[in-house]
């Protein structure tokens, strides 16, 4: 059986006693070695999830399982940094507050790449600098989990591609854990295998991305037969003049002669369940069998 890196169970947080719910009612598992996106519009809960993740704060319910603290890393989005310490001094940190699992290597090789001269000061640092740094010493830990909330906004398209392969490789090679959320889907899509959308503080959508895929039709057909769409789980539908398409989890056989069907790419997919947000979760692990009874 698979081993999970983070598993969590009515899991939910919220800030002060009168406060609102910026996580409630989550429950996923993510198995270990996985490359994992975390999506969802601004509000959603996804920072307050990977806090939670990496202990930085304590969950008001639920329970969350996840990898002990001293081999996760975690890079949040305003990637605190000791700005009176040169990039030398940094990286010496990382060694000794990590001497049984520090990876000189691995951290050098992200402020190599990024031309990035030693003896500089972090507060000199632009914010895209700043980023490769946080990352440095986050590889550097050589972590089990690697926890990333939108560590590529500061950094322009060609680094953002350059360390995103970096990234990726490590964690191959490495068989690294990787949480990381994002708002450019493009950017996740060739590089993650898992996916959890998060929306309104729950999570929408839960498992492989494959799996996902494979479980979602893209339906264009006559407005006339939408009637039919009800023996389906349909996410969205809209209507265009004479035509209609919707977006559905197929529960059975899909009828050829009226409706043409397709995969939805990733975005298609994550759009329409954004759109909807009264649509069912899903959650791939829970139903296996879905993307067989559509096939």
């Amino acid at each position: 059986m698979t081993r999970t890196v983070i598993e969590a169970e009515g899991l939910g947080k919220r800030y002060g006693r009168r406060g609102g719910w910026a996580l409630r009612d989550c429950s996923f598992r993510l198995p270990e070695g996985l490359v994992c996106a975390l999506v969802g519009p601004n509000g959603a809960g996804k920072s307050t999830l990977l806090m939670l993740a990496a202990g930085l704060v304590a969950p008001t319910e639920g329970t969350l399982r996840t990898a002990p603290r001293e081999s996760l890393a975690y890079v949040g989005q305003d990637k605190p940094l000791y700005p009176q310490l040169t990039i030398e001094e940094t990286l010496r940190m990382g060694r000794e507050l990590n001497p049984d699992r520090w990876d000189a290597g691995a951290a050098q090789r992200i402020i190599d790449a990024g031309a990035l001269a030693p003896h500089t000061k972090v507060r000199t640092l632009s914010g895209g600098q700043r980023t490769r740094v946080a990352l440095a010493l986050a590889l550097g830990k050589r972590p089990d989990l690697l926890l990333l909330d939108e560590p590529m906004a500061d950094l322009d398209p060609l680094a953002r591609h350059q360390l995103m392969g970096t990234l990726m490789a490590d964690a191959a090679e490495n068989g690294t854990s990787v949480v990381m959320s994002s708002h450019i889907l493009t950017e996740l899509e060739g590089a993650c295998d898992h996916l959890l959308l998060a929306d309104g503080g729950r999570i929408r959508l839960s498992g492989p991305i494959d799996e996902i895929g494979a479980a979602h039709r893209l339906l264009t057909g006559p407005a006339t037969a939408s009637a039919e769409l009800a023996a389906h789980t349909v996410v969205e539908s809209r209507t265009t003049g004479r035509q209609i398409t919707a977006l559905v989890r197929p529960r059975g056989p899909v009828d050829s002669g009226t409706w043409q069907s397709t995969h939805p790419s990733l975005e298609e997919l994550l759009l329409a369940h954004l759109r909807s947000p009264d649509a069912p979760p899903f959650t791939a692990e829970d139903s296996q069998d879905t993307a067989e009874v559509a096939a």
